[in-house]
């Protein structure tokens, strides 16, 4: 499957505790650039681009990891988000991927026609903290949403996610934080995510180590280059028996 990053509108507001070391703050200072200001994109309408051959950009199939650079459900994208939903809309044979840390919007946001939700778009709610798992989880189980993704990354401590009433939750995404003056992730608080979805029968994927990595109390500084490959060796990913939906 292609992938592909659509970013119709780029810049953001810090939101809760994973948002301190925020990488597009990072990548926007090191060039200038103040990524509070939220602005659309000459990206904007590339979900419905197509070639000199009257083909689409992104061929079917493909994965759209949509809003990267900002959060879809952003209140300064009030004004844009129903144009993307036609976009959307008009491309049923791709695959959308959304993560958002404003799930609270979730339902002011959507289209009318949008149902139980969309089959060919994934929501990720993330939950980098107990706190922030206990503001969102439960409504994040309780939304119309075909396929939901649960992101604890940064992971920032131990998280307990409570029972995941059987079939609401799709998978676990848990990594660590990246950059400069990243805070600590510990194997530890991983596995224990992991034998949580086990127990619950959700789908878990270690996505990264990040750079400030504890396993069994040693410390680890690990180069970005070597964060997923490190977390990839762990070889602690797990699959249902019968598979899951996302």
């Amino acid at each position: 499957m292609e992938s592909f990053v659509w970013n119709p509108w780029h810049g953001c507001h810090k939101y809760s505790e994973g948002c301190l070391h925020c990488y597009v703050y990072r990548r926007d200072e090191s060039v200038g650039r103040d990524a509070s200001v939220v602005a659309r994109t000459a990206s904007f309408s590339d979900a419905v681009k197509k070639d000199r051959r009257g083909e689409w950009k992104w061929p079917s199939g493909s994965e759209i990891w949509l809003c990267l650079s900002s959060d879809f459900f952003l209140e300064e994208a009030d004004p844009w988000r129903d144009e993307v939903w036609d976009m959307v809309r008009q491309r049923p044979d791709l695959f959308f991927r959304i993560i958002t840390k404003r799930i609270t919007r979730f339902m002011d946001c959507v289209p009318e026609d949008w149902g139980g939700g969309w089959e060919n778009v994934s929501v990720g709610c993330t939950a980098e903290n107990q706190r922030r798992c206990a503001e969102r989880l439960s409504l994040f189980l309780s939304l119309p949403i075909k396929n939901r993704i649960l992101v604890c990354e940064p992971l920032l401590e131990k998280i307990d996610l409570g029972v995941i009433p059987k079939g609401t939750l799709g998978s676990v995404i848990a990594g660590g934080e990246s950059g400069p003056g990243a805070r600590t992730c510990d194997y530890a608080w991983i596995l224990d995510l992991r034998r949580q979805c086990v127990e619950n029968g959700v789908r878990f994927h270690f996505k990264q180590t990040g750079a400030n990595f504890v396993k069994e109390g040693k410390r680890y500084a690990i180069p970005r280059k070597d964060q997923i490959p490190q977390a990839g060796k762990a070889c602690i990913d797990y699959e249902p028996e019968g598979g899951n939906a996302e």
